[in-house]
Parts: C-alpha cells; sequence; structure tokens
C-alpha cells in the first residue's frame, strides 16, 4: 500500500463559504431569509509531493493555507477538489488503520485532558490505539526520558506550565509510533529556552525513528534548526518548493555587511556601497547586492583600516517577506 512517497497532492483545492452579514437588526433579520455568502478559497490547486522520512517546512503568512492543508491531510475536512494520497490512504474516509499511523499536534490545540494527569490521557490513548502493556511501557519511558517530563505525568493538566505541556503533547502524539506526523506551530507561545528544548527533541526523535514530517510555524529559528526543504504558499498557492539554501538565493539579492574599522577611512560613506541598517562608533552594519559583496570587501580590506568583516545573509524573515509581496 506504501510507496517511495509518503504524501501526495494533485491539484488540491479547498474553497470555504463565509456568510456576510449587515449591521442593524433588519438587515440581520433579512440575511436569516436571504442569505448572502462569499467563497473564500483557502487552498488552491496544490501539488505536493514529499518523500518517506523527509522532514519538510511548510511556511506562509497567517491566512495563507497552511492549517487548512494538514486538516485535510489528517482527514479533519474534505477537499473540495482534487486528490490526496498519505500512506496510500485517502484521509477523508477516516480509515481506522490510517488514523492509527498519523499524528496531529496543533499548537493552539489540546490533546491533554484538561482535568487528568498526563499519564492518564496516555493510558486512555494506549487503550485507542491497542497498545500491549509492556510496549506502552517500554515506549512511555523512552518518550519521557526524551522529552524530560517524569515530573510532569502525575500533575493535572491545567496545573502545568506551557512548555511542559508542550512536551507531554508530544508524548501523547508519539506513543503509537505514528510514520506520519503533521505539526502545526508546535513551539509558538514557548520562551526560547523551551523551543530550543522541543526542536532538540525533535531532531532526536527524527533522527532515530525516521516519520515522516510536515511542520508549519512562524518561528524562523525552527525552520532553519529542523529543516532543509521548505513549501512555501500564499493565499494558497504554491510559490516555492525547494531547498532552505535555494530559497535565500531566490528571494533576495542582497546581502548583509558588518564592518568594525581600527579608523574609519577617509572619505568613507556606507551609503556608497549599499543601505545602512546602523552605525556604532567605527562599526557599520550595511545591506548591499549580492553580486558586489565580494568586490566591496576587497576594496575595504585594502583601506587597510578594517578590523573585522563579515558577510552574511539576511534573515530568513525577509526572504519570505519579498515571496509574499511578489
Amino acid at each position: 500500500m506504501e510507496t517511495s512517497s509518503s504524501i501526495v497532492t494533485r491539484n488540491l483545492c479547498r474553497t470555504f463559504e463565509v456568510r456576510r452579514k449587515s449591521e442593524g437588526f433588519l438587515a440581520s433579520l433579512k440575511g436569516i431569509f436571504w442569505p448572502r455568502s462569499n467563497f473564500v478559497r483557502a487552498v488552491s490547486g496544490l501539488d505536493m509531493e514529499i518523500q518517506t522520512g523527509e522532514l519538510v517546512g511548510f511556511l506562509g503568512p497567517n491566512g495563507a493555507g497552511k492549517t487548512t492543508t494538514l486538516k485535510m491531510l489528517s482527514g479533519l475536512i474534505f477537499p473540495t477538489s482534487g486528490s490526496i494520497s498519505v500512506l496510500g490512504f485517502q484521509p477523508f474516509q477516516r480509515d481506522y488503520e490510517y488514523l492509527g499511523r498519523i499524528s496531529l499536534v496543533m499548537g493552539q490545540k489540546q490533546n491533554l485532558w484538561w482535568d487528568l494527569p498526563p499519564i492518564e490521557t496516555l493510558a486512555i490513548h494506549r487503550e485507542i490505539y491497542n497498545i500491549s502493556q509492556a510496549e506502552f511501557r517500554a515506549r512511555l519511558d523512552e518518550l519521557v526520558e526524551m522529552l524530560e517530563i517524569v515530573d510532569c505525568l502525575d500533575i493535572q493538566a491545567r496545573k502545568l506550565s506551557l512548555g511542559q505541556r508542550m512536551r507531554c503533547e508530544l508524548a501523547v502524539a508519539l506513543l503509537h509510533r505514528p510514520q506520519i506526523l503533521f505539526l502545526d506551530e508546535p513551539t509558538i507561545g514557548l520562551d526560547i529556552l523551551m523551543q530550543k528544548r522541543v526542536r532538540a527533541f525533535l531532531l532526536n526523535y527524527h533522527e532515530r525513528f525516521r516519520p515522516t514530517i510536515l511542520l508549519t510555524s512562524h518561528y524562523m529559528e525552527d525552520v532553519i534548526a529542523l529543516v532543509q526543504r521548505v513549501i512555501v504558499i500564499n493565499r494558497g498557492l504554491k510559490i516555492y518548493d525547494g531547498t532552505l539554501n535555494e530559497l535565500s538565493k531566490a528571494a533576495r539579492l542582497e546581502k548583509i555587511l558588518t564592518v568594525t574599522f581600527q579608523s574609519i577611512p577617509e572619505g568613507f560613506s556606507p551609503l556608497a556601497f549599499g543601505k545602512l541598517i546602523f552605525q556604532e562608533g567605527p562599526r557599520f552594519q550595511v545591506k548591499i547586492p549580492r553580486e558586489k559583496a565580494a568586490e566591496t570587501a576587497s576594496n575595504l580590506y585594502s583601506t587597510g583600516k578594517v578590523l573585522d568583516l563579515t558577510l552574511e545573509e539576511a534573515p530568513i524573515e525577509e526572504v519570505l517577506g519579498e515571496l509574499f509581496a511578489s
């Protein structure tokens, strides 16, 4: 039933009907009998193919269609048109075998039972997925160690911190060892330290068990740390599918030059090279055209006044910003 491609979509579309509501009592009353609607296309003609074991970033601005796509892939909503195949299944049929091989983690939704400690939610999921007691114990011990949640298991979920809850959410989602993991903003709202811990866990888990992972995130640190391939959508349309490095090159033609002088060369003007980002004494940061980066660095070194010089890519947020604006 499985192929080398775990996820395949062809011309995938999803349209929502949105009721229009006018202000005022009479207008509202009229809307009951003569409703007016707009149709909003959340996903439009999406072709996507993800190989077994890949960890892929699925990026786009708010409202781009990312969460809608994940919900279609996991079978929560029907596509309006087009086709989906995940592990050879059609997700919206909600086949029991299919549901036992995937997991969906949404950073703003709860898998934990709010009034129960995580250990009881985990025990419920053991029954749902028909995991033997011995296998349950082995998997639980492994996840508890990897996620460092031994102190969280017996505490009521509502009393856990956000970081503790998210790590317990991951334990619940991974207990049945899914082959496909859909992650929708798994680090949203977490502090920097906890984001790093969650990223480290995901990298470790992927390396050990090689699930296919499709990740959405607004935190570019997640993307840079976890994925090599990214798919970018905007207004429901795919606008990029390739490596993170190539995305950088495709979306921008600039680099960030940071130079610190022993003493500022006579007649030096950063505006002659590009756009000044900031200046602090003899230290300048300038955005310059990519094709002039090497020549600019050479010219600056030739002054004999350079104490330190670096050339860096602009932040990935700017890359996406340029793509979305195009």
